[in-house]
């Protein structure tokens, strides 16, 4: 347990990845609500919104109208996704994006054909592109991540060579243009991996690019979300993506529930770090007030536990009353 990080750092998802599996489309000035409330929990980014084809994803058709929506925090990124240039000319020209160069890859060919209708090697030819509009920009790449890292619902067994071939490839490409990548994220998009299947992958990848800091999009698809970021804990690994209350669930990703399963919680995976004594610079307490109010504008129980259970902390103060009566 030597390698604990001292402090992890959570990238917040849910409203981006919550609302977009949804079947209905919520008020605007509910999921503004949402992402506010966040801000509020010492988040340093909050992922509000994706700019996808209405057609596809008509749930964030209004992207744009939702970000002039928000009440900003000073010193909190809002964030968006985007697949493809049309995409993020979109993102451009909307007030109150937060850029920055992400670079997508694909471990599965049949997943990447599922959601961005290329191969995974087309992919990186797209990458090239991207490399250049991000350069145009003036934007600094921030991370690469390999989707479907540990496994695909539609292709199987990923061997994890290829996923950290994939990363290798992109730094190595980023390094012949003088760019410093300075994040490689694993993405278990479909909730394949297991605690040993993380220790491995990551190992891996560690050893491959020694200098790179190392991030996780973990889903809970299949209950071992809590196992696996205990496991990537173990390894030092101190970034992760993460969705308030579980919301979330790529579209396209094959689950057999409509809705799939969401990113790790990120209330509960707080209140595990602050458990082992390491720190997030998140408040709990509001994280679960942010949990409970997506529950409320969702309208059904959500995924998380500690949002239901209560942290520890009125509990302990309880027993400290009574012990003091006593």
């Amino acid at each position: 347990m030597s390698d604990l990080p001292k402090r992890v750092e959570f990238h917040e998802e849910g409203p981006r990845e919550g609302f977009q599996i949804e079947p209905r489309i919520y008020p605007l000035e509910q999921r503004a609500a949402l992402v506010e409330a966040l801000a509020e929990t010492g988040l340093k980014a909050v992922q509000v919104a994706s700019f996808v084809s209405p057609k596809a994803v008509p749930q964030m058709a209004d992207s744009e109208a939702l970000f002039a929506a928000i009440r900003r925090r000073p010193g909190v990124r809002y964030e968006a996704v985007w697949l493809n240039e049309q995409g993020f000319q979109r993102a451009r020209a909307t007030p109150g994006v937060d850029l920055a160069g992400k670079i997508s890859l694909y471990a599965s060919d049949a997943f990447a054909r599922r959601n961005n209708n290329c191969s995974a090697e087309e992919m990186r030819g797209r990458v090239l592109r991207w490399l250049d509009l991000y350069a145009e920009a003036g934007l600094t790449v921030e991370r690469a991540l390999v989707m479907a890292a540990f496994g695909c619902n539609f292709e199987g067994e990923i061997p994890p060579a290829r996923a950290v071939q994939e990363l290798v490839w992109a730094h190595r490409i980023c390094a012949e243009r003088g760019i410093v990548l300075p994040k490689v994220y694993l993405a278990d998009t479909m909730g394949w991996a297991n605690p040993q299947s993380i220790r491995r992958l990551v190992g891996m990848l560690r050893e491959a690019l020694p200098d790179t800091r190392i991030g996780l999009h973990l889903h809970d698809t299949r209950g071992l979300g809590a196992a696996n970021v205990l496991a990537a804990l173990e390894m030092g690994v101190d970034l992760f993506d993460s969705s308030i209350a579980g919301l979330g669930g790529c579209p396209f990703a094959g689950h057999g529930d409509s809705r799939g399963a969401g990113n790790i919680c990120t209330e509960d995976m707080v209140f595990l770090c602050r458990g082992m004594g390491i720190g997030t610079g998140l408040d709990l307490e509001k994280l679960i007030e942010a949990a409970r109010l997506a529950e409320r504008i969702i309208g059904r129980p959500l995924g998380g536990h500690v949002m239901h259970a209560g942290s520890l902390a009125a509990y302990r103060a309880r027993a400290g009353a009574a012990a003091g009566q006593g």
